[in-house]
Formats: C-alpha cells, sequence, structure tokens
C-alpha cells in the first residue's frame, strides 16, 4: 500500500488552501501537498516532468487568469494528467456546472464547505477510496 499521498490543491483563496491542507492533516499526517493559486501555476506545474504528479487535484472553479474549467480541459487533452482524478471545490452549487464538468473529465464535484469537519469527513472518504482501490492492486 502506497504510505505517502500527493495531493494538489489549486484555489485563489490562500485561507480555503490552509484548511484545507489542515483538515487533511488530521486525517494523515503524511499527504504531501502542492498548491497553486491559478489554472495556469497548476498546468505549469503539472506539466513539468520534474514534479511528481499528485494522486488527487482538489480543483477551485471560480480563479483569476485560468480558471477550473480551463484547466481541467487542457488537463484532459494531455494524456500523462488524464488518469488523475480530479475534484472539483468549490462555492459554486450551480448543478449545470456539476454535470458539464463530470462530463468533462472530473470525478467528483464538491461545494466547499467552510467547516473543517466537513472537509475532515470529505477527504476521509476520498482517501479511504484511494487506498482501498490500491490495495487491491497489490
Amino acid at each position: 500500500m502506497k504510505e505517502n499521498i500527493e495531493i494538489l490543491i489549486v484555489d485563489d483563496d490562500e485561507d480555503d488552501r490552509k484548511l484545507f491542507i489542515e483538515s487533511a492533516k488530521d486525517i494523515n499526517s503524511g499527504i504531501t501537498f502542492n498548491t497553486a493559486t491559478d489554472g495556469q501555476e497548476a498546468l505549469r506545474f503539472l506539466k513539468d516532468e520534474h514534479n511528481q504528479l499528485p494522486d488527487y487535484i482538489f480543483l477551485d472553479l471560480r480563479m483569476p487568469r485560468v480558471g477550473g474549467r480551463k484547466c481541467l480541459e487542457e488537463m484532459g487533452k494531455d494524456k500523462r494528467l488524464h488518469d488523475i482524478p480530479v475534484f472539483i471545490y468549490t462555492t459554486s452549487t450551480d448543478v449545470k456546472d456539476s454535470i458539464e464538468l463530470k462530463e468533462m473529465g472530473a470525478v467528483h464535484f464538491i461545494s466547499k464547505p467552510a467547516d473543517p469537519v466537513d472537509i475532515y469527513y470529505i477527504l476521509s472518504v476520498v482517501l479511504n477510496e484511494k487506498w482501498e482501490r490500491l490495495n487491491n492492486k497489490v
């Protein structure tokens, strides 16, 4: 089983990034994080072959310069990035957005919780799912 999980969180709100990371560390202190403040920075990180690809990407929808929708679209064009589970992590609750982004390749659409307990719950479900999949491959 893989002990260390890599997560890329792409969000222009520093407080949201910190809250997410602190909540995840409560679940597993071995999680490694990389962050990006917008889709452009995320794509630059992901396309740099010197960087290890993350196990998961949590992607905000509404950001300056390159937003989550465009970032997801660009990731879908890159074979190296195609299989990384992308979670849209946003304040939007628009069902149309959810359907469209799922069709573009996002695995889940999560409305950003403000409560660390909710983030903890979401991440514990996601990470346990990942560990179970890895265990089945061993």
